[in-house]
């Protein structure tokens, strides 16, 4: 999936119930691969490069569990998806966070272009697929439910359409435009696919004018084949500079999964290309496992990690940083720019009264 919020997920953590518990149990007890059986037990001593210890794949941390807050803004919200035949990031990705974004902040992330992606990210649990042509209804739909739910901050995202030749662009500026004619005070973030490196598709979003482009580089460079291998670093290097060039009013946001091998020094360099491509805000969070068909948990980076890596990212010249294990691409994406944008971009656009 483009937006990659399915990056950052697991089942057992969004669902909390008895039987989904049990049902996890029961997957976790089966046959274990030799490669992922020697990774649980490599793990049960200290990593070589002097990190703490890590914690076994099979045995989550504490800091993961949540309580879920199913209150009645949540029931709204999900009752106004399906009444609209509607598609979220939420949902698909499993997303830890869903209860407290949709109940508590009333934000959420419109998955668009389909549930279907015509890539296989190992570690997204959207479908991959020949996905259904296009549904031209679709932006005044979002439009629509965006102002049924009275959103401050929406997020637009979407699954891969290489299928496409604008790549789905054409829909994503349609869907923005249409969100602006319903509740002109909402603040819109695209977080999008690479566009496949077309500078057409590119500037056809960038030109609806979100208030952020975002694009997620999910991992560090030497990750980047085995974890998106239709996918390359330098093409969403390239997509989040040419994004800030097209419209250099427009913050441009980036994300990168924790837990998929990457080193300390890794990340610091990802940061420091992010820098060099004019990106301002960085989320961190912890990558897991959606199913034992996707990529393995090989390190659990603790809280404390966590809030040293956000450290050296505002240190390095980041605007902003969200930085935890359950961060996510969208996690608090409203508070997020909104903190921002007080603090960096007191004009905001062409309203200063909004700030």
């Amino acid at each position: 999936m483009a937006g990659r919020c399915c990056g950052f997920h697991e089942q057992s953590v969004y669902k909390t119930t008895f039987d989904a518990v049990n049902k996890h149990r029961a997957v976790r007890s089966g046959p274990c691969p030799d490669i992922l059986q020697a990774m649980l037990q490599d793990q049960e001593s200290e990593q070589n490069d002097g990190r703490d210890i890590v914690y076994p794949v099979n045995r989550k941390p504490e800091w993961l569990k949540i309580k879920l807050n199913t209150n009645t803004n949540f029931k709204d919200l999900k009752k106004i998806m399906r009444s609209e035949n509607l598609h979220t990031v939420c949902e698909e990705a499993r997303c830890p966070n869903i209860h407290e974004c949709w109940g508590e902040h009333r934000t959420a992330t419109f998955m668009i272009l389909g549930d279907t992606c015509t890539r296989r990210c190992r570690f997204c649990s959207v479908k991959t697929g020949l996905p259904r042509g296009i549904d031209l209804g679709e932006p005044d739909r979002v439009a629509q439910s965006v102002a049924d739910m009275q959103l401050r901050h929406v997020v637009i995202t979407m699954v891969n359409r290489d299928d496409l030749k604008d790549n789905g662009a054409g829909i994503v500026a349609a869907t923005v435009r249409r969100i602006r004619v319903r509740s002109p005070e909402t603040t819109v973030e695209i977080l999008s696919s690479d566009m496949m490196g077309h500078v057409d598709s590119i500037r056809t979003a960038c030109e609806s004018r979100p208030e952020v482009m975002s694009h997620n580089i999910e991992t560090v460079k030497r990750l980047t084949p085995s974890v998106r291998s239709r996918s390359t670093y330098e093409r969403s290097l390239f997509f989040l500079r040419t994004a800030k060039e097209i419209d250099p009013e427009t913050t441009t946001k980036s994300s990168i999964m924790l837990g998929l091998g990457e080193t300390t020094d890794e990340l610091k360099e990802a940061m420091d290309d992010l820098l060099a491509n004019n990106v301002s805000i960085l989320n961190l969070g912890q990558y897991l496992q959606p199913t034992r068909n996707h990529l393995p948990v090989q390190r659990y980076w603790t809280p404390e990690e966590f809030a040293g890596l956000r450290d050296i990212a505002m240190e390095k010249g980041f605007e902003h940083c969200h930085s935890g294990p359950l961060v996510r691409s969208s996690y608090q994406a409203g508070e997020q720019y909104r903190n921002y944008r007080k603090n960096v971009h007191p004009l905001y656009r062409d309203n200063p009264e909004l700030v």
